[in-house]
């Protein structure tokens, strides 16, 4: 994790990799919560048996679900300090490129992309990429923007 006593050593850091985060498995009971969460019980995501024999071989992960690990991943990736708060500001470029199947690992990268003065503090865009352990392309690349606001 990259740790910033503040904002202004935060912008200092733009365009640098924060690293990853530790591999986590993908399990079906996620799978299984989010379809129920979200009403998406498309079979290739909830029904084992039909999914085996569909075109992944095994259960795979919703895109969403893959992208609503983000806020967790980054903060693992990065923590500011001196901050009255930073809010989830939203995404830019979301892409699924390869799908996640159920029981792998994954884990995300990041890179400070922008950093932008506003009037209510400092909007960050950090690029995110989920990996799936063993497959080259990956499962989620996505910007996030987050408005540092400084305490």
């Amino acid at each position: 994790m990259r740790i910033f006593s503040n904002v202004s050593e935060l912008k200092a850091a733009q365009g640098t990799h924060l690293g990853f985060t530790e591999w986590r498995t993908v399990t079906q009971e996620q799978v299984n919560l989010f379809a129920d969460a979200t009403g998406d019980h498309q079979w290739i995501h909830v029904d084992t048996e039909r999914a085996a024999q569909g075109p992944f071989g095994a259960t795979i992960a919703h895109g969403f679900l893959s992208l609503s690990m983000l806020p967790t991943m980054t903060s693992e990736l990065i923590r500011v300090d001196g901050l009255a708060m930073g809010i989830n500001y939203g995404l830019n470029k979301v892409r699924f490129p390869t799908p996640v199947p159920v029981g792998s690992r994954v884990r995300a990268g990041g890179e400070i992309l922008d950093l932008t003065d506003t009037a209510q503090g400092v909007l960050g865009t950090l690029k995110l990429v989920i990996e799936v352990e063993g497959v080259p392309k990956p499962a989620c690349v996505a910007e996030q923007l987050i408005l540092y606001i400084p305490a």
